[in-house]
């Protein structure tokens, strides 16, 4: 197996790319406040995941790849009034739960066969932070909003994310 774990890492690599750019899409998407700070957190640990990765093919001095054929298609956002209902995003999350399955799914039988005891960990810890991830999109999709901590006080939720950041 370490003959082929250069070629595994850089083909989980691209996949993860993939996943992050579709994540990166889906936030500019998911105009509700809470769903969109999941993303955040989302994003955030898979950019250390693929700071992880980027260490680790750095010892077979290649690069992370692009996602390439692993791309995925971003998704629409929906058409939203005033008032920001959580279930007009469902479908979006529901995806990105059902990707993030999916590539544990794949991956993990390969993963397990990595005889390379620190990037197997690496990969597990990887797969495992996924399955958190997928647990949040889905929580989201059922419509629970208080994904990363309660509002104090009971203080209504007001207002949207912008699909694009303010720049000066």
């Amino acid at each position: 197996m370490s003959s082929d774990l250069p070629k595994l890492l850089s083909d989980f690599a691209a996949e993860r790319v993939a996943l992050v750019e579709r994540h990166e899409a889906s936030a500019r998407a998911v105009s509700h406040y809470d769903f969109n700070n999941a993303y955040q957190y989302v994003i955030n640990r898979e950019e250390s995941h693929l700071s992880w990765l980027q260490n680790a093919l750095a010892e077979y001095r290649m690069a992370v790849p692009p996602a390439g054929a692993a791309a995925l298609a971003a998704p629409e956002a929906p058409k939203t009034g005033k008032k920001i209902e959580p279930a007009a995003f469902r479908g979006i999350l529901e995806e990105d739960a059902r990707l993030l399955g999916a590539f544990v799914d794949r991956w993990r039988p390969r993963v397990d066969a990595v005889s390379h005891a620190r990037h197997r960990n690496m990969l597990n810890v990887i797969l495992g932070e996924s399955m958190e991830h997928k647990r949040f999109f889905e929580q989201a999709a059922a419509g629970l909003e208080d994904l990363l901590g309660r509002r104090t006080g009971g203080v209504e939720r007001v207002g949207a994310v912008l699909p694009t950041r303010w720049l000066e």
